[in-house]
């Protein structure tokens, strides 16, 4: 994987409170940030599928491919977080092309 080197500005609290994960892990700072880099990425996909599907923007199907889950994953999450279902014949029409696509 490639990689590039780019630069954040931090308080003094939060770079402080990153060495004590760094320290508490047994890691160095580096690699916590890009572990937490990458969870907030990931919530942040999960954040804004959900939105588009409860805005009934996007089918079920299309929200777990945008947040790169899988269906029977984002049902449960649906579900845990208790959003109303948004299926309806045009949400059916997708996910079978969907199906008929894989």
């Amino acid at each position: 994987m490639k990689e590039r080197l780019t630069t954040i500005r931090l308080s003094i609290d939060l770079d402080k409170e990153l060495e004590r994960l760094a320290q508490h892990r047994d890691t160095d700072k580096s690699k916590l940030i890009r572990d937490l880099i990458i969870i907030g990425i990931r919530e942040k996909k999960l954040q804004e599928a959900l939105i588009l599907y409860q805005e009934g923007k996007v089918s079920l199907w299309k929200a777990a491919t945008l947040a790169d889950i899988s269906l029977w994953k984002m049902m449960e999450i649906v579900a845990e977080r208790k959003i109303p279902a948004q299926y309806g014949e045009k949400e059916l029409r997708e996910d079978l092309k969907a199906l008929k696509s894989k």
